[in-house]
């Protein structure tokens, strides 16, 4: 089989980015979650990456507005999915939480796109090794779980807020794979932000949040960052990845991002974690590279068969 060279070049760079990007974006989501109301930090975050994204890629692309009702039925159900309820879900949590369990709770994502991807339009069949995967890091994740300290109520809840938003990450992930869209992965992904940071910020001002917002150097330049860096540059590579590479592929940040995070938050925010807990991310990390590294994750004809039609 011949690979094309750009293609692989681009599958880089876009691996690279969500790496880099989403893995130092646990460190300003902190800062910002400390410093901003939380709902109204995440709508703003959305609503302006999506604004900017969407003129891109109307007036720079020259791609179309949605033209049926059925292309906003799926930009609103990837967007309640995958910004609405996995962000919003993971930033509530980092109320509770230290940036680097929160960054491998998140690498519970990975499973979840695993295993569901062999559902869809675009499924692939699970290997052995993947199945392999999924049960060790299932193993992690639950020591991940147990907390440093005493158990308390909000940080057993906040927990378990991130691996159901790394469940509604992988759903969205899943049915965006799966649907016919005429629209671009970029004009998707910016209306996609549109509607669900609109939804946070209807939140945000159902709480009150507004009378509290203030003026703060940490804060936001914290937001623009996670709106230029984390939303409009790592999630439109995430979108083109989600078309282009296998989920098995995809799902290699999970063990990528944790291991950046829990630098930066050492670093800078002078966190740890327990050794049990270190115990859960190594057996995290296993169960991830078991299921994407070459050789595991998904059939390898399938892949290169689905890679040549593209």
């Amino acid at each position: 089989m011949r690979v094309d060279p750009r293609r692989s070049a681009k599958l880089a760079v876009c691996l690279a980015t969500i790496y880099l990007v989403w893995g130092s974006s646990f460190l300003f989501s902190k800062i910002a979650v400390d410093n901003l109301p939380i709902a109204l930090l995440a709508g703003v975050r959305f609503v302006t990456a999506g604004t900017v994204l969407a003129l891109v890629a109307r007036y720079w692309t020259r791609v179309p507005w949605p033209q049926a009702l059925a292309e906003w039925r799926h930009v609103a159900i990837a967007g309640l999915f995958m910004v609405f309820a996995s962000n919003g879900l993971n930033v509530w949590a980092l109320q509770f939480l230290p940036t680097n369990e929160s960054a491998l709770l998140n690498a519970s994502a990975a499973f979840w796109i695993t295993g569901l991807g062999v559902f869809g339009r675009r499924g692939h069949p699970l290997s052995g090794r993947a199945a392999f995967g999924l049960a060790v890091g299932l193993l992690g994740t639950v020591l991940m779980l147990v907390p440093r300290a005493a158990l308390s109520a909000s940080l057993l809840l906040a927990k378990c807020a991130v691996l159901l938003a790394c469940f509604c990450w992988a759903l969205g992930t899943i049915y965006y794979r799966s649907i016919d869209t005429k629209l671009s992965p970029l004009m998707f992904m910016a209306l996609q932000m549109l509607v669900g940071g609109s939804l946070l910020l209807g939140v945000g001002f159902a709480n009150g949040e507004a009378a509290r917002w203030t003026i703060n150097a940490a804060g936001l330049i914290s937001l623009a960052y996670l709106t230029f860096f984390s939303s409009c540059l790592a999630y439109t590579a995430y979108a083109w990845l989600a078309l282009n590479a296998a989920p098995a592929v995809i799902g290699t940040y999970g063990y990528v991002n944790p291991a950046i995070a829990a630098f930066l938050g050492w670093q800078f925010l002078h966190e740890s974690l327990s050794h049990l807990q270190v115990a859960g991310m190594i057996i995290i990390i296993v169960g991830v590279m078991a299921m994407t590294l070459r050789g595991g994750g998904f059939a390898d004809r399938k892949i290169r068969r689905e890679a040549n039609q593209r």
